[in-house]
């Protein structure tokens, strides 16, 4: 299988000299759109996309035969026993970090161009975010500051501090209109109330990442806030019932009132890899052909209702042509014109709940697509690839109100769920508690890089899972820093555990 090669964060296509990049309008937007480039590394298979999900209950990448073992690189990621030198690790710190230079780089350039300067602080608190919950820690370079000398290193709180600088800004100066590929003023504010949500995780006592946390009412009136005024914007809504799928059809951009921040994709010309959602999914022999990679887990895809439209479901024209549903795909799969598939050696292709995560079965595991390939073109769709959606919105709200946020609007936990369970064709709650939230979240937002950290804040991560039958350590909330940084830049200290 491909594995992702590694890079310095010093990248050779990054300019080295410390005079700040020219401030002219043509090199401004030049700057601006390789930090928008950046959020491409998110997109693949591995490295960022890999420690958000595959350390969760709701994927995992089994070894089928000599397909997929990679050296035990997914393995180790599910079993919770990666370290310094896992690739995925090193991977995803550089281009994290390569991102939050590029917006460093960008935003000081901007000068008194307040929009650019706004977008670029926006993208720099985007990748900082990911870089303070994976690792815990951030180093730092100034714009103007010399090559000779080691980037300082923030604690995951003086980051979150400066994320919140970040963000206050960029709501202050981002445009209210929607402009789909760039940030507006709602995306920073879903940022914003995305790390207050995570905040008491991200000024948790370093000796003890795994908690317990402490949500002060303060930070949940700021999570509030600020899904409030997404919420009363009215530039959002939730898909009706039976089109939850929208938010992922090739033609989102269009059909799609949930979406807040995206990567803009054309057909024919996909930058945001959504193709790599299917791909890494499906088997050889359906169609798109995939990589017969990831699955879900049985007991997440039992944690669904069977009348749960985000279970799975018939699409139209894609069904119709390629014989594919959407969601979870179970059972006997079929080919165009509702042909039977079959596995490489002839044999029904059936996909079974049960796997084995070393040695598993062509067929075994429950597949998952979520973006919708598109018939007329399997690759480089017109799937916009999402970030921020507006269902997460609610449930954020929803969680900060059950932590002890005032509520607003007249809303409740309790019927911030419902109206999202409702709308997705699913029966009402009686009643929300923890397990409740973390559940939902994970039916509405499965594969979309949040279940790590959901799962972090409500204190489930460390547990046995299918295929990791023991307790984590309670180190495992943040993954090491690579061992290549800490060779380079002595001020980065390697995190309690590793």
């Amino acid at each position: 299988m491909l594995v992702i090669g590694c890079t310095n964060l010093e990248d050779k296509v990054l300019d080295r000299s410390t005079s700040l990049p020219s401030a002219d309008a043509g090199n401004l937007e030049s700057l601006l759109n390789g930090v928008y480039a950046q959020l491409n590394s998110i997109t693949d298979q591995a490295n960022a996309y890999a420690l958000l999900e595959h350390p969760s209950d709701e994927m995992m990448g089994p070894t089928r035969g000599t397909d997929w073992d990679d050296f035990g690189r997914w393995r180790r990621l599910h079993q919770h026993t990666w370290d310094a030198t896992t690739v995925d690790v090193i991977g995803s710190w550089n281009q994290l970090n390569s991102g939050v230079f590029r917006a460093t780089q960008a935003a000081a350039a901007a000068g008194s161009n307040t929009n650019v300067q706004a977008q670029a602080r926006f993208l720099r608190a985007f990748f900082m975010y990911h870089i303070v919950d994976l690792y815990g820690q951030v180093p730092f370079r100034e714009a103007d500051a010399s090559f000779d000398d080691n980037p300082r290193v923030m604690t995951r709180s003086e980051a979150t501090a400066y994320m919140i600088d970040d963000l206050n800004y960029a709501i202050q100066n981002l445009p209210a209109t929607l402009n789909p590929g760039r940030a507006n003023r709602d995306a920073a504010q879903f940022l914003m109330a995305k790390i207050y949500l995570n905040r008491a995780v991200f000024t948790q006592d370093p000796a003890s990442p795994s908690g317990p946390f402490t949500f002060t009412k303060a930070d949940m009136d700021q999570v509030i806030a600020n899904c409030d005024a997404i919420i009363n914007s009215n530039r959002y809504a939730l898909e009706p019932k039976g089109e939850y799928f929208d938010n992922f059809h090739w033609d989102n951009s269009t059909l799609s009132k949930e979406l807040i921040f995206v990567i803009a994709n054309e057909k024919g010309a996909a930058v945001g890899n959504t193709q790599n959602r299917y791909r890494m999914s499906l088997h050889y022999n359906q169609r798109p052909d995939g990589w017969n990679g990831f699955t879900t887990l049985a007991d997440f895809y039992n944690s669904f209702d069977a009348a749960d439209e985000r279970r799975g479901k018939a699409i139209p024209v894609m069904t119709d042509s390629l014989g594919l549903r959407a969601g979870f795909l179970a059972g006997q799969q079929f080919g165009p014109g509702g042909r039977p598939l079959t596995d490489r050696a002839g044999a029904p292709l059936t996909f079974t709940p049960q796997l084995n995560l070393l040695y598993s079965r062509e067929a075994d595991g429950i597949r998952v697509v979520k973006y919708l390939p598109d018939p007329s073109r399997l690759d480089n769709g017109g799937n916009d690839y999402v970030f921020f959606r507006y269902a997460d919105v609610l449930l954020m709200k929803a969680e900060a109100i059950h932590r002890g946020g005032a509520a607003t609007g007249g809303a409740t936990a309790l019927s911030l769920v419902n109206q999202l369970r409702t709308t997705r064709g699913t029966t009402a709650l009686a009643t929300v508690n923890d397990a409740a939230l973390l559940a939902e979240r994970g039916r509405e937002l499965y594969w979309e890089g949040w279940r790590r950290n959901d799962m972090i804040r409500f204190g489930t991560f460390l547990n046995p899972m299918d295929q990791k039958p023991n307790q984590s350590e309670a180190f495992r909330t943040v993954f090491p820093i690579p061992q290549q940084a800490l060779d380079t830049n002595p001020n980065l200290k390697q995190n309690i555990g590793y």
